[in-house]
């Protein structure tokens, strides 16, 4: 007698059921683009005469654009002065579409303009040391989007310590007065360099996988407002995941170089980082090449264990960590040495064990030369023997299972 209430309860929990999870995704801040912050060095500042003797950038603007990897429909900034001398004044900000789409272009589409606001107010100052994040903006974004940042200092940082991401491989520009609001920026000083922005951040239910590594990563060889390194690749063959690009030219794990060692800086580049579900650490190729070739072994069993320590501090947020094996340098000036290439070949050998990292990306395969196993593919070589070109970059980003990023 009671079969029909039970079969009409059973429906409505399948209802139920059925409609919870067909729900979508509850959306989050996540980033979608990054450049590590770095000190910057002197040959990079900002050229005369936008460097003085105790500040840059006095009443100047700075126009740049970045890449996003995922979409949605509101977006923030980031703005480093991790490495700044003083405070860092930001007077007003604000965010555009690039004429065409483009990368590395000056001209913003009429319209686009929007200001950003921290805590509802048109400018902020960094404290030393520290970043700021601007006000949600509904400023929305398509997956591989390009958008232009473009920042006025009324009076500059007071200092020639700046934050800079120097391997920008993309250009930006920099104007006397406040040009926040045009459209162009007639007679603009170009250069290849990123400085103060160091992240955007999306309103998405996506997650994003970080990329720790150093020139290989940073694109050095890529093509200059490309957007061709091989974590670009990557970003165009996800749907749905964010891969933030945490590189720099002449990093290191275990020691400083250009920016902090990697186990310095990983709260700030990897941990801290939003909506991080999985990270891919490509790193190890300068310490070895840096190394005396009587202290590479030790260098090889010291990137051994730093490589467990990250993996540790990455599994405590519940972040998955995918390891990707160091890339031949063979024929390389500085680097090439038998001892260097046993510590490579031993550092690769743990990397590929199974139980270690949570995957194995093994670079060193798509990249070396069957030929001679310790040389890159002379197709893959942008000439100097450690770095890679555009196609080598395509081999690289093209390697990487997407099925690797599902949170399952």
């Amino acid at each position: 007698m009671k079969r029909p209430l039970v079969i009409s309860i059973l429906a409505v929990l399948t209802v139920l059921f059925v409609g919870a999870s067909a729900r979508p995704a509850p959306s989050h801040w996540v980033a979608t683009w990054t450049s590590m912050p770095q000190l910057t060095e002197p040959g990079n500042l900002p050229p005369a005469p936008f460097t003085g003797t105790d500040r840059v950038l006095d009443n100047a603007s700075l126009r740049e654009t970045a890449q996003v990897t995922v979409g949605g429909p509101r977006i923030r900034l980031r703005f480093s002065n991790a490495f700044g001398g003083a405070p860092l004044p930001l007077t007003a900000v604000s965010v555009a579409r690039p004429v065409s789409g483009a990368a590395g272009v000056s001209s913003v589409v009429p319209g686009s303009v929007l200001p950003v606001t921290f805590h509802g107010k048109p400018s902020t100052t960094v404290p030393q040391g520290a970043q700021v994040v601007s006000d949600p903006l509904p400023f929305p974004v398509r997956s591989l989007e390009n958008i232009a940042v473009t920042a006025y200092l009324a009076h500059g940082q007071a200092s020639t310590s700046i934050t800079s991401h120097p391997g920008s491989r993309t250009t930006s520009y920099l104007l006397s007065g406040n040009h926040v609001s045009d459209l162009e920026l007639p007679g603009a000083t170009p250069v290849d360099h990123w400085y103060f922005l160091s992240g955007i951040e999306v309103l998405s239910p996506a997650s994003a996988v970080a990329v720790i590594g150093d020139s290989i990563s940073d694109g050095r060889g890529s093509t200059t407002n490309g957007n061709d390194r091989w974590p670009n690749v990557l970003a165009a063959r996800l749907h749905g995941v964010s891969v933030v690009n945490e590189a720099a030219g002449g990093n290191r794990v275990l020691q400083d170089g250009l920016g902090p060692n990697v186990l310095a800086r990983l709260d700030r580049d990897l941990l801290s980082t939003s909506g991080v579900s999985w990270a891919i650490v490509f790193e190890g190729v300068n310490d070895i090449g840096t190394a005396t070739p009587a202290a590479a072994g030790d260098v090889a069993a010291q990137l051994i264990d730093a490589y467990d320590q990250i993996i540790v501090r990455a599994h405590a947020q519940d972040i998955r960590v995918y390891g990707a094996t160091i890339t031949p340098f063979g024929g390389n000036t500085a680097y090439d040495d038998p001892a260097r290439e046993e510590a490579r070949q031993r550092v690769n050998a743990w990397i590929r064990q199974p139980g270690h990292f949570d995957a194995l990306l093994d670079f060193d395969k798509v990249t070396r030369d069957p030929a001679k196993p310790s040389q890159l593919r002379p197709a893959y070589d942008v000439g100097d023997h450690l770095h890679l070109n555009p196609a080598g970059y395509q081999a690289l980003g093209s390697s990487v299972p997407a099925g690797l990023f599902r949170n399952d």
